[in-house]
């Protein structure tokens, strides 16, 4: 007897969670509205917050992310949101050659995942954490991966490969792309603003926040982005390099004895901002010393430099541009980076009004022709809810025997 499907109710209360280096970002949907936003930083450093919503930041001791998350729990468990929780979903940043869409974390996800590990040593053993705190603390509750390589799945071959002995491939070394739950929501943000149609064109998407990294999408597709086999490829970002020439590797461990480990840390926790400038990785103080410091001033012309080489790179890749778009915390707040970054692009039809990009404006570009140049804040919390939502309604789309 062929059975009838079943469709029960999306979930009432989804938990995201976004672990990153040394935060924590979490939010609470009820079908599908956000209803509480909050944040750890500083996580393993004196001086950690706790802040949920628009309250003050309250001061918290967190050695570790599963401190992190225990205080999220017992937030959780006090304002009585605990007990109603139908899911968790975690934005997993690296999902390799073998996971791209949203599953359900098993015990064997979570083996294959810690086995990933090398594919990404700075996320995948935080995120893992947060999983088993979470696991432990309320195991009746589905938690769901979403993997920010997901987004671009589909990049073209030319686009993925890497130029290595192909016998790596096989290994799963390839370019994967990163910020996927970023772009996914500025995507369909951007469609929402001009239309479908519009959207489906040729789109560059710059998220410029502490990582950063941009993203050529044409019909919905991701076809190019900057950052590659790990979030430390690309443009330069705060503390990550992003691009290098692997002769430099060998130079510094020929005259500075580095080791793997080490040139691994210098790269992604040394360079950037911070290493041009040698006293700071946020744009913010680079920008308010500019004028007196030549080395903030040099970081910060390096970053725009870079990150516009990489917009007129995209634009070779789709046959042009017909929107660009700003997000992140740099590309939604800093108007004087968009400025600079976009200077110089006429050529491509790009020019801000400067006035309406210092009103940080919904669309900065100049009124009459050209590309539209848009500032979207990013939502990556959404996507997740999103996708966490719609992965547990296919699966409680059951057969019924008879």
């Amino acid at each position: 007897m062929i059975g009838r499907s079943v469709m029960v109710d999306a979930p009432h209360a989804i938990l995201t969670v976004n672990g990153g280096s040394s935060s924590v970002k979490f939010a609470l949907f009820h079908d599908m509205v956000r209803t509480v936003r909050g944040e750890i930083q500083r996580i393993g450093q004196p001086g950690s917050t706790f802040t949920v919503g628009d309250a003050a930041p309250q001061k918290i001791d967190t050695r570790d992310h599963g401190a992190a998350a225990s205080a999220i729990i017992d937030w959780l468990r006090r304002s009585d949101h605990f007990w109603r929780l139908d899911a968790i979903g975690h934005r997993i940043v690296q999902g390799g050659p073998k996971f791209s869409a949203p599953r359900r974390i098993t015990p064997d996800l979570s083996a294959a995942l810690r086995d990933m590990s090398p594919f990404d040593p700075e996320h995948l053993p935080v995120e893992l954490h947060l999983v088993e705190v979470f696991a432990g603390a309320c195991p009746s509750v589905p938690q769901i991966a979403c993997f920010d390589t997901y987004f671009h799945r589909d990049l073209p071959q030319v686009a993925r490969l890497l130029p290595i002995p192909r016998r790596y491939e096989a290994q799963g070394l390839r370019r994967y792309g990163f910020h996927g739950l970023s772009y996914a929501f500025l995507a369909e943000e951007l469609a929402r603003r001009v239309g479908p149609a519009a959207a489906a064109g040729r789109l560059v998407l710059a998220h410029l926040g502490n990582g950063a990294s941009l993203c050529g999408v044409q019909g919905g597709r991701s076809i190019d982005t900057s950052m590659g086999f790990t979030p430390t490829g690309g443009v330069p970002m705060s503390t990550r390099s992003g691009d290098l020439d692997p002769g430099i590797f060998r130079y510094l461990a020929t005259t500075d004895s580095l080791d793997a480990e080490q040139f691994f840390r210098m790269a992604t926790h040394e360079s950037g901002l911070l290493g041009v400038s040698e006293t700071s990785s946020d744009v913010r103080d680079l920008l308010e010393r500019s004028d007196d410091d030549p080395r903030a001033r040099e970081a910060i012309a390096l970053f725009c430099y870079q990150i516009r080489k990489q917009i007129g790179a995209l634009a070779a890749a789709l046959g042009g541009i017909d929107h660009l778009v700003f997000a992140g915390g740099i590309g939604e707040n800093a108007a004087v980076i968009r400025a600079q970054i976009c200077k110089g692009l006429d050529f491509l039809g790009i020019a801000l009004d400067l006035v309406r990009n210092d009103r940080h404006d919904a669309v900065i570009s100049i009124k009459d022709g050209g590309v539209p140049v848009h500032i979207i804040k990013t939502d990556e919390a959404s996507i997740i809810a999103k996708l966490v939502s719609e992965s547990l309604a296919s699966r409680e789309t059951e057969q019924v025997g008879p």
